[in-house]
């Protein structure tokens, strides 16, 4: 028997855990360092999700192991009205390193919570309540974000927050606005989607939420334009828009944020995942001006572990690294040859219908036929046990969907990216034979 089947252990995961996002893996996890973590038979396995798409610099990264026991022994968290220099900081280098002038930073723990913060202030200052969101987003299971997430989940809940709007989510691989030639009209399917929420807008358009690269949609990368014409039509109605990085800030995408690449600056930008490198923190970012009107209004977003200097403090560490190494630059490299890598899979596998993303943060499409473009969840569901067998962790989007996030550590090195690759190929060949 393996150390992974221990009874004891399993029995009372079943006894006594909420499931709460589908079956857990079969295996348990010991112990986890630069970019595998170990499970209970010692065996060592490529974690090419980056945990849950978090651990940006890998698991245990030394610098941050450092800060945090210096900071759980010296100051680790405070009445929420408490400031202290960690959390200045840290707003501060966020501040100088982010686009445009979002200078007011508000720390918090999770991308659920700094969604609700930008989606809530957005509606204090304009007055408005309406949120349009992609129909293939992920923003989040409280109130306001759930209200505005669409990839899945949305069935049996009850009523979403009113006033929430859906626009076509930009598919360069399955959109009904590609034609026989396979030219996608991006801009007539933006067109159509607000002519839609035009319809049925009851005239309280507040803000506008988007993923630059819809991660848990499906590695949804928009076209280069896309999002200035976004930004266009939501000046137009004088919505407001919110950037959610969570999955794409911070160098994963070859930029250190991703809105970089389209030269647009939103009214609200909201970071987590990568912020904490895999502790929970969560930053939302915005204007003075608009962050003046929201005070003199009254804000209020007072959680448990606002301004916490523990993560504060991670937090800094982790963009000093980011920056000190060049990881952002060291991500579009790598993610380069991982592109060619899964681009060179498709010669060989029928089933790669589509291969796509930015820098370290790919998604690969498995389907049942090339020319349809059926989906193949249950494909892709056997390639990730293989996968997992081989010793590598992946994910697969939910949704109905066949399609791979790969989202490894920016730490991750030539060897590495090449290891996963050949276990993307044995898992494959296992799979469709």
């Amino acid at each position: 028997m393996s150390a992974n089947d221990d009874p004891q252990f399993w029995a009372k995961a079943r006894a006594h855990l909420v499931r709460y996002g589908g079956a857990f893996s079969p295996l348990i996890a010991e112990s986890a360092a630069g970019n595998f973590f170990t499970d209970a038979g010692g065996r060592k396995i490529l974690d090419f999700t980056s945990g849950q798409m978090s651990a940006i610099l890998g698991h245990s990264h030394p610098e941050i192991v450092a800060v945090a026991r210096h900071w759980i022994g010296e100051l680790d968290h405070l009445y929420s009205t408490i400031l202290s220099r960690p959390v200045v900081d840290l707003a501060t280098l966020i501040a100088k390193i982010s686009p445009g002038r979002l200078d007011r930073v508000l720390l918090v723990s999770t991308g659920g919570e700094s969604n609700e913060a930008a989606l809530r202030m957005a509606k204090l200052v304009t007055g408005r309540h309406e949120i349009v969101a992609m129909s293939r987003s992920w923003h989040g299971v409280t109130g306001g974000a759930a209200a505005a997430t669409y990839s899945s989940s949305r069935k049996g809940y009850g009523p979403p927050a009113p006033g929430a709007l859906v626009l076509p989510a930009p598919d360069t691989y399955r959109s009904r606005f590609i034609d026989a030639n396979g030219v996608y009209d991006w801009r007539s399917e933006l067109e159509f989607g607000f002519e839609l929420i035009d319809r049925q807008s009851s005239g309280a358009l507040a803000a506008c939420i988007v993923e630059p690269i819809l991660s848990s949609g499906g590695v949804l990368e928009p076209p280069e334009g896309y999002m200035a014409a976004l930004a266009e039509k939501c000046r137009e109605r004088d919505m407001q828009l919110i950037f959610d990085e969570a999955q794409t800030g911070l160098g994963r995408t070859g930029h250190l944020f991703a809105c970089e690449r389209d030269g647009v600056v939103p009214q609200y930008l909201t970071l987590s995942k990568t912020l904490g490198a895999g502790l929970p923190l969560a930053a939302m970012l915005t204007t003075p001006e608009i962050e003046d009107i929201a005070a003199e209004r009254g804000f209020l977003f007072y959680t448990t572990h606002a301004s916490d200097p523990l993560p504060a403090a991670v937090g800094l560490k982790v963009i000093e690294i980011i920056l000190r190494d060049r990881l952002t630059e060291r991500a579009a490299l790598l993610g380069d040859r991982l592109k060619a890598g899964l681009l060179a899979l498709q010669q060989r596998y029928d089933c790669i219908g589509d291969v796509r993303g930015r820098g370290l943060l790919l998604g690969l499409d498995l389907v049942k036929d090339r020319r349809t473009r059926a989906p193949d969840p249950d494909l892709a569901q056997r390639v990730a046990r293989e996968c997992l067998e081989l010793g590598m962790m992946t994910s697969v989007v939910r949704g109905g969907f066949g399609i791979f996030r790969i989202a490894p550590p920016i730490t991750i090195d030539v060897g590495e990216i090449d290891l996963g690759l050949e276990i993307f190929d044995r898992a494959l060949a296992r799979a469709v034979h």
